[in-house]
């Protein structure tokens, strides 16, 4: 049974914050320790047992209409939390803020103040969304401890990656995938949440024709062969020894807005290897553990991205032309597009 204390605010004698508590009925319990409540006497046999935890804090001024609240959240002044929200454990609703019946949102998320949820948004655990940011009505999924910042405009429809982060003031058009950094209006990716070395300039580059390795489990940079002479410049590789795996297929990928992500997926068996020969992308390459953001903007710099690797193509310029050589024939089944999917495979895998 939930029940309401007043906690008065300090100095003024005015109730301004309400904890609710749980109480549990106890025929059996001495009146002596009884709680009354609404002032029922314990003779008129209104008799509850011991307050065994607060559920939630609330300002007097907010209006909740939910019973499903979270142990532990905290709902600010004139919050306004409609029947069917449902709330996770140990949030933070701040003032002004209104959920909407359908909203679900996981625990330890923070909502700043003057934000709206609507019906369809769905936000899962340790999201936090800035002051007034703003929500389309629509369905959309927030990751999670993914971060909208102050003022962020969501467009409908739309699915914002684990750890992603939308800046102050952008609007969101479209997918962000897993720890991404977008911004601007439309937002487009500017980053993500780790360092993003250059392949061109990392330490571990060979200055010779070579290999090293990265951070990122079995994934490898490249420094092809490169001769100059009068009649030009020539760039080239042997499977087997520049590219290490037998070559089945090659797919090239150009006229890219520079808005566009490409790529956002593993494969379970196939070897990829890399090479912007024209202009200029980024690769993000994660292994569930570790991920690092390389700039491919030489035809003499290669990246081979082994099985289970996250990978993800961003940020081309007008001109880029990214070819890729595959180990394999084309296998839909071979690839996995959810992010949540693929780290659970890694765990077992490990």
């Amino acid at each position: 049974m939930l029940r309401q204390r007043e906690q008065d605010a300090k100095g003024y004698g005015v109730p301004v914050y309400r904890k609710i508590y749980r109480i549990e009925p106890s025929a059996a319990f001495a009146p002596s320790n009884a709680v009354h409540y609404n002032n029922a006497s314990a003779s008129e046999g209104v008799r509850l047992g011991p307050i065994t935890h607060i559920e939630y804090v609330k300002h007097a001024t907010a209006i909740v209409e939910s019973s499903h609240i979270g142990k532990g959240t905290y709902i600010g002044a004139f919050a306004h939390i409609l029947p069917g929200a449902v709330i996770g454990a140990a949030c933070n609703l701040n003032d002004h803020t209104v959920v909407d019946n359908g909203v679900r949102i996981g625990d330890r998320v923070t909502v700043q103040c003057g934000v709206q949820l609507w019906d369809g948004i769905t936000i899962e655990d340790d999201v936090v969304i800035g002051p007034n940011a703003t929500f389309a009505n629509g369905p959309t999924v927030l990751k999670r401890g993914a971060s909208i910042d102050a003022n962020a405009t969501i467009l409908p429809g739309i699915v914002i990656g684990e750890k992603a982060q939308a800046v102050a003031g952008s609007v969101v058009t479209r997918d962000v995938p897993s720890h991404a950094i977008v911004t601007g209006n439309p937002a487009k990716i500017v980053g993500y949440n780790e360092p993003s070395p250059s392949a061109e300039v990392l330490s571990s580059v060979p200055p010779q024709v070579g290999s090293a390795h990265t951070k990122v489990a079995g994934v490898t940079l490249h420094r092809m062969p490169h001769v100059e002479d009068l009649r030009g410049t020539l760039t080239f590789g042997e499977a087997g020894d520049q590219v290490p795996f037998a070559v089945k297929r090659y797919f090239l990928v150009f006229d890219v807005a520079n808005e566009e992500i490409r790529g956002e997926h593993a494969h379970r068996t196939l070897h990829q290897f890399l090479i912007c020969v024209h202009g200029r992308c980024h690769f993000m390459a994660d292994d569930g553990r570790n991920r690092q953001d390389f700039i491919l903007d030489n035809p003499a710099i290669g990246i081979h991205i082994p099985p289970m690797i996250w990978g993800v193509q961003h940020k081309f310029t007008r001109d880029a032309v990214l070819l890729a050589l595959a180990s394999d024939k084309y296998d839909p089944t071979d690839y996995i597009r959810n992010y949540s999917e693929f780290l659970e495979l890694v765990k077992a895998i490990r």
